[in-house]
């Protein structure tokens, strides 16, 4: 007996067989993304239970761990109330509004709705959210931090004001394509223990993967956007805002292998170390958010970093050749930095600091930003300078405490280093299917507010 199909054309057989496959993978796509939403939910509770104040406080202690002000606060607006534009290599990201606010916000959702957005990435009414929002990250904290967050959230005052829509270029923020975007590169991923390792080293890879959210800038993105797991930390550019945040496993990029671990802890609350200094991307965030951490955490996190860089095998740093460049531009180049540079950063580029010892003016020769084969970061710091970030342990610009130590080469200083911007002006981040982060309107070459660029000193 003749089946049907071995009669039919080979062009037709062909149609058919596309067309079932076609279905069978929307069916695939649509069940990864909403097929939990058919199955008995794990937690069956309607509504949000009477929060504690340690829990609320808990939740703004872990706001300003995920820095999540940077996103959702507009320049100069009121906290949380969102419509901050991300910009990305796609288009224009805005984030949503986090205050309570019933119509305009999170006032009618429940614990469970901000769980789902935080582990899958889905709003109230089932819509998948652009990856600007690192859910892939957020997916890795426990539902009792995630419930800590919602509960503390609820306690800001309500503001009324609605996200603007994302201008992201067609199909791209379109809900089928986000869908199969999500199927190729998001899974939830939960953060499991390494029994191996030592309580305090697991405390610091569930900050670091995260809340820290590090790989959404530390990892290399594809052409869609997507970066590596939430554990890859071998650098990347990262687009749009054009920061290149190093390889946090390689030494001669971090440094963090061969730093002792409270030099690594110190340079994340600070901003400053014995050998680094943050500046750009990272300066924002040690700013807004790493300073104002337990130092517990900043020591778990330290250990998990250098952790991981001590055991990702170095590769062997082979002599660079050195560049062929004409006498001329050697010569104009002397002349600039004699001009320029040599004032602060010495005339050998050994550097200058205090009288106390501490680090006022980085060395040039030899530093690391300076040395890394991509050269994005020293032409941003060339272009629009080092700027450090304010911090308790860094609470004013270096020329007036470079004045009161008495440092060296302090009276050629004729205004202080602008600060970063304050809490209320949040910086811009970009990431997943933008360029991290996390928002912005940042251009090609410019100086805004970004994430990591640890070791520039």
């Amino acid at each position: 007996m003749k089946r049907p199909w071995q009669g039919m054309h080979p062009v037709k057989r062909l149609g058919w067989v596309t067309l079932i496959s076609f279905a069978l993978l929307a069916m695939g796509v649509l069940w990864d993304n909403w097929g939990d939403l058919v199955l008995p939910p794990k937690n069956t509770a309607t509504e949000t239970p009477q929060a504690s104040a340690a829990q609320i406080e808990q939740g703004r202690y872990l706001s300003l761990a995920g820095n999540c002000m940077a996103c959702h606060t507009t320049l100069g607006g009121t906290p949380f109330a969102g419509g901050r534009r991300i910009d990305t290599p796609f288009g224009g990201v805005f984030s949503s509004n986090l205050t309570p606010d019933p119509v305009t916000g999170v006032g009618r959702w429940t614990a469970q709705d901000f769980w789902q957005a935080m582990h899958r990435g889905r709003s109230k009414t089932g819509r998948l959210l652009a990856p600007a929002f690192p859910y892939n990250h957020t997916s890795v904290i426990t539902r009792q931090d995630s419930d800590a967050i919602f509960a503390w959230l609820n306690t800001l005052p309500p503001v009324v004001q609605a996200q603007p829509a994302h201008t992201l270029v067609w199909p791209v923020g379109t809900q089928p394509a986000l869908a199969v975007w999500r199927s190729l590169f998001f899974e939830p991923s939960p953060f499991q223990a390494d029994k191996s390792q030592t309580d305090e080293w697991n405390q610091g890879a569930y900050l670091v993967q995260g809340l820290g959210h590090c790989a959404a800038c530390h990892s290399p993105r594809n052409a869609l956007g997507a970066s590596g797991p939430v554990s890859d930390l071998s650098g990347g550019l990262m687009p749009v805002v054009n920061w290149y945040a190093p390889n946090l496993t390689r030494d001669a990029e971090s440094g963090l292998a061969s730093t002792p671990v409270n030099e690594i802890a110190r340079l994340l609350r600070t901003g400053g170390s014995a050998t680094a200094q943050t500046s750009g991307p990272m300066g924002e965030v040690v700013q807004h958010s790493l300073q104002h951490l337990k130092e517990t955490d900043l020591q778990a996190m330290a250990v998990y970093l250098q952790s991981r860089a001590q055991s990702t095998l170095q590769p062997a740093s082979a002599a660079a050749k050195p560049s062929r460049i004409s006498l001329q531009v050697a010569t104009q180049g002397a002349k600039v930095y004699e001009r320029q540079c040599q004032q602060c950063h010495g005339e050998q580029g050994e550097g200058i600091k205090t009288a106390s010892g501490e680090v006022a003016y980085p060395a040039l020769a030899g530093n690391r930003a300076v040395l890394l084969k991509d050269p994005t970061n020293l032409v941003q710091l060339v272009l629009y300078g080092g700027y450090g970030p304010a911090t308790k342990g860094h609470p004013r610009p270096f020329w007036y405490a470079a004045r009161r130590a008495g440092a060296p080469g302090s009276r050629h200083r004729r205004r202080a280093h602008p600060p970063a911007q304050p809490l209320g002006q949040p910086g811009e981040r970009s990431h997943a299917l933008t360029g991290q982060p996390h928002p912005g309107s940042a251009r090609r070459l410019t100086p805004g507010p970004r994430l990591v660029n640890c070791g520039t000193a």
